[in-house]
């Protein structure tokens, strides 16, 4: 039984009791999973959670194995306070997930946060590759909106003062109130959060004792500088196709990510989804399933 808020949306619980759970380290992780054929995971951002990818699921699930978890830390997972969270330790945590699922070959869509997990996955998927190791191969990644780049990430204020040594007071004054604010202020002008959503995410967020965490998850920030030339060079080196769909009206990694996205990644295959903000998949979810199945269509194989 999943251990879910009391109050969630019927939706958001209905996602939560289609899931099921696995172990990492000893915590109890949620998992979904659905459909067949090509696998394919989905690795959400900060601080929100798998359901972050309702809007695309069901669709993606009638072509794909779909695969997705809360990350450690994240929703409905657990959230240990005595535990050192990472961009490493999360790969690890997917890298668990796949073995146990017999899942060899995988696409991945990531968004956020979850572009530096995917950005280690590739990594450690080229680090295979010129091992001649097999064990996990990825066939394809896209990306939505994330710090990529340490050097075009706009930390809004709560999150560099959640990463100061001021983390921990920041984490006992977070409210709904300025949880939502601070979600608002990175949507698009015209895609405002919807309310209810934004409280289910707030629930979610609180659950397990997640505000006693959040200065700890807040330090991919130091994780993704200290790895820039790894998670950088894994881009620029990779051997698979790429593609990233952007929210160009995000202040953190908005138009001007994608502009130095142009400079770094060879051969770059962007797709703007004009006044979208920091989350596409939630904002426009149909414009990011049609960019997204059409980048899969272009595959050798695909539809």
């Amino acid at each position: 039984m999943i251990n879910t808020p009391a109050s969630l949306s019927a939706s958001a619980a209905r996602w939560y009791r289609q899931g099921d759970t696995y172990t990492h380290r000893g915590q109890d992780i949620f998992f979904r999973r659905e459909g067949s054929g090509e696998a394919l995971l989905l690795i959400h951002g900060f601080p929100t959670c798998s359901w972050d990818w309702e809007g695309q699921w069901s669709a993606l699930a009638e072509r794909y194995h779909c695969i997705t978890a809360d990350m450690i830390g994240f929703g409905c997972s657990a959230k240990p306070c005595d535990y050192d969270y990472s961009i490493h330790d999360q790969a690890d945590l997917f890298e668990d997930l796949l073995r146990e699922l017999g899942v060899g070959q995988v696409h991945i869509l990531a968004h956020d946060y979850g572009d530096s997990v995917a950005q280690e996955l590739l990594a450690r998927h080229l680090d295979r590759a010129a091992a001649g190791d097999d064990a996990l191969h990825i066939r394809s990644l896209c990306l939505l909106n994330g710090g990529l780049f340490p050097e075009t990430h706009r930390a809004r204020l709560v999150q560099k003062l959640l990463n100061s040594p001021l983390g921990p007071l920041i984490c006992r004054l977070m409210n709904r109130r300025n949880f939502g604010q601070g979600l608002a202020a990175v949507f698009g002008p015209e895609t405002p959060p919807d309310p209810a959503q934004v409280d289910d995410f707030w629930q979610l967020y609180c659950h397990r004792g997640g505000l006693a965490i959040g200065h700890k998850l807040i330090r991919y920030i130091r994780d993704r500088r200290r790895h820039r030339e790894r998670w950088v060079g894994a881009l620029q080196q990779a051997d698979i196709p790429l593609r990233l769909i952007n929210g160009p009206a995000d202040p953190v990694s908005g138009r001007h990510m994608t502009e130095r996205y142009r400079e770094l990644v060879p051969n770059p295959d962007i797709v703007l989804l004009d006044g979208i903000g920091h989350y596409p998949q939630i904002e426009a979810p149909q414009a990011v399933l049609d960019a997204y199945l059409e980048f899969l269509g272009k595959l050798p194989g695909g539809e």
